[in-house]
């Protein structure tokens, strides 16, 4: 997934908006999909890769019409054991998954991966699939308004960066964007199961990933194997309220992180009070708000510098740094250089961006009435005031879409085999009550905890403790099973220490939390 590309994910749905039934997709007569060509795609990375594309209905509900492209990938199995594909989805809407798949391959256990064929596939509209969605370059050009709205002024011109937006994209895609939707990416993953010549596939998602797993299975049972669900978004509520939710739980991380700081202060030079760092942070937030460090990192891309850090605590280190420099130093070039490495849009993130908005738009009803926007935030921002309106202007053209919303999708399902999902219990960007409602609503799942964990995205990324369950399972469908709700609990792994040396400013993190991205 792109840095940009969102996993923002909702909560309980009681807005105003025009609501139309799930189109019925998946009962519609389908033509056979010929089979993916594949060629050789490797990397230094990964270098079995190989690549195909796919055409696919643009409406599914008229299979015979209009086709689109979907870009796969693919490390093939070489063990005799074979169990067939595994899907690989980093989440978004709007995480490309090409990569993902060989990522996959190497991170499992070799005895596991060589059992499957593990395809990476970009949903419709996202990166190498065509047509790939841009629909506004330069929307995140720095340095932007700042996201509080303290004066009229400042809600004036992020109202018109928003409305602005969504006229773009329902100006270049008014033929596309009807068709992107959660419901149509899953009947997508259908087609892929039938050129691969499958009668079932197994799936990994993360994130959003999991929403769009559940989906899949929902609409088609019969067709999953096995499922692995990694920090689970809760399909009670896509998309509105759990923005909302979710704003919360990124300031409850931002202030783990000043903690963090405080505790490493003979390092960083802030304060050993957590509440006295958090407060220099927000005097330099005012600070870039008046005067942007080097005419680019304003407010917004202050906001957007540190929200990666919420994701993953791999990013501590890089972004207490800068945070110093600026303050004790008077340094604006680390802040910059981190603004560069987590915070900055470049082509790719524009098409995340415009595929996370375009899906999330159509899937579920947003409020029409900015008023209400205004309030919910306000009223939130009151308690957690970090990324709420950050969150909020990211998500504002949904109030302005140019298409009808659909009915989201309930995801309870008592026709699958044993689902295994995977979640921390501090993870900011799928707060934990979304896994419990999903192992409650998917009958025979187990769920697997990571407590006192924060990251979002867990599995393959150093705990063994998950890892070995995750091996299990897709060696041979084995579950934990437990009680109270919690099926197996593993202990997250230490925070990390200071950096030894000062950070340059190559792009850091894990390999996984870069192909997860942030806002996804």
């Amino acid at each position: 997934m792109n840095k940009r590309a969102a996993v923002l994910c909702g909560a309980a749905l009681v807005v105003a908006g025009t609501l139309t039934a799930v189109p019925a997709e998946a009962s519609a007569p389908r033509a056979a999909p010929s089979g993916p060509a594949w060629k050789k795609c490797g990397t230094t990375d990964y270098p079995t890769l190989q690549c195909a594309s796919l055409k696919v209905p643009l409406d599914h509900a008229n299979p015979h019409g209009q086709k689109i492209t979907l870009a796969l990938s693919r490390v093939p199995h070489t063990a005799k054991r074979y169990q067939g594909p595994l899907l690989v989805n980093p989440g978004g809407p709007g995480g490309s998954g090409l990569t993902l798949a060989g990522f996959v391959a190497s991170a499992l256990p070799k005895s596991v991966a060589a059992q499957y064929d593990v395809i990476g596939f970009d949903p419709r509209g996202v990166g190498a699939s065509k047509p790939a969605l841009n629909c506004g370059p330069g929307h995140f050009d720095p340095a932007r308004p700042d996201p509080r709205p303290a004066t009229p002024a400042a809600e004036t011109a992020n109202l018109a960066r928003a409305k602005s937006f969504a006229a773009a994209c329902g100006k270049k895609y008014a033929r596309v964007l009807p068709y992107l939707a959660t419901v149509s990416a899953a009947e997508d993953m259908d087609w892929i199961r039938r050129a691969l010549g499958a009668e079932r596939i197994n799936y990994f998602g993360y994130s959003y990933g999991t929403y769009l797993g559940a989906v899949y299975a929902r609409r088609h049972p019969e067709r999953v194997r096995r499922a692995v669900l990694d920090s689970v978004v809760d399909p009670t509520g896509v998309w509105y309220d759990n923005n909302l939710a979710q704003d919360h739980a990124f300031d409850d991380r931002h202030r783990a992180f000043m903690k963090w700081v405080a505790k490493h202060n003979a390092t960083y030079r802030l304060g050993t009070d957590p509440a006295r760092v958090e407060a220099r942070w927000y005097a330099m937030r005012a600070a870039l708000a008046r005067k942007p460090a080097r005419g680019t990192v304003g407010a917004a891309e202050l906001e957007d510098t540190f929200l990666p850090g919420g994701y993953y605590n791999g990013y501590w280190p890089h972004l207490a740094e800068a945070f110093a420099a600026y303050v004790n130093d008077k340094d604006p070039d680390p802040l910059v250089d981190a603004y560069e490495d987590f915070g900055a849009v470049d082509a790719s993130d524009e098409n995340g961006y415009s595929i996370y908005t375009a899906v999330q738009c159509r899937d579920a009803a947003w409020p029409r009435d900015w008023r209400q926007w205004s309030k919910d935030n306000w009223a939130v921002y009151e308690k957690a005031p970090f990324l709420t309106w950050n969150n909020a202007w990211y998500n504002a053209p949904c109030a302005f879409w140019p298409t009808d919303s659909l009915r989201p999708v309930n995801i309870a399902n008592g026709h699958l085999p044993p689902v295994l999902l995977f979640q921390a219990t501090h993870d900011a960007a799928t707060p934990y009550q979304g896994a419990a409602t999903v192992h409650r609503l998917l009958h025979r799942s187990s769920l697997v905890v990571e407590a006192g964990g924060g990251n979002h995205g867990i599995t393959l990324s150093g705990n063994t403790c998950l890892d070995k369950h995750l091996a299990a399972y897709l060696t041979d469908g084995t579950v934990p099973r437990g009680s109270g709700g919690v099926d197996a609990v593993c202990r997250a792994l230490p925070d990390p220490k200071p950096l030894t040396t000062r950070a340059s400013g190559a792009t850091r993190g894990s390999t996984l939390h870069r192909l997860l991205g942030f806002r996804g």
